[in-house]
């Protein structure tokens, strides 16, 4: 059972969804229309942090699974902890001001590129036997 990873991909998934409440919220607050992305920089900093956590989904959920299934539950759920921590700095640093966003960029790149590595590792290892 992967309980840890379990856990990390609803802790994601929850700030995914934390991060859409934001944009709806923001939407209100600074007047930008659906289907609008676009009109008011504090709007477009919330969306954008929105966005790009969904862009790096599909790098991190299957690597954080490969990498659980192939090496080690509980270093994957390490991993994905550190991967929303990242998302957290980046979602704090981009809502005050875009130059802001770097080291949370960083940390969640660093940690995707590590589950993604792993699971490489892990699939390879596996491949050609002990």
């Amino acid at each position: 059972m992967f309980y840890y990873t379990t856990i990390a991909t609803l802790l994601a998934v929850m700030f995914y969804f934390y991060t859409t409440l934001q944009v709806a919220r923001a939407r209100g607050v600074y007047g930008v229309k659906a289907p609008a992305t676009t009109g008011h920089a504090d709007f477009e900093r919330v969306f954008r942090v929105q966005a790009n956590t969904l862009e790096w989904m599909p790098i991190f959920l299957p690597s954080l699974w490969l990498f659980a299934y192939y090496l080690s539950d509980a270093f994957a759920a390490a991993l994905g902890a550190l991967w929303i921590i990242g998302r957290v700095m980046y979602l704090i640093g981009y809502s005050q001001a875009a130059a802001k966003r770097g080291a949370g960029f960083a940390v969640q790149m660093v940690a995707a590129a590590g589950l993604w590595g792993g699971a490489v590792y892990g699939v390879v290892h596996r491949m050609l036997g002990p």
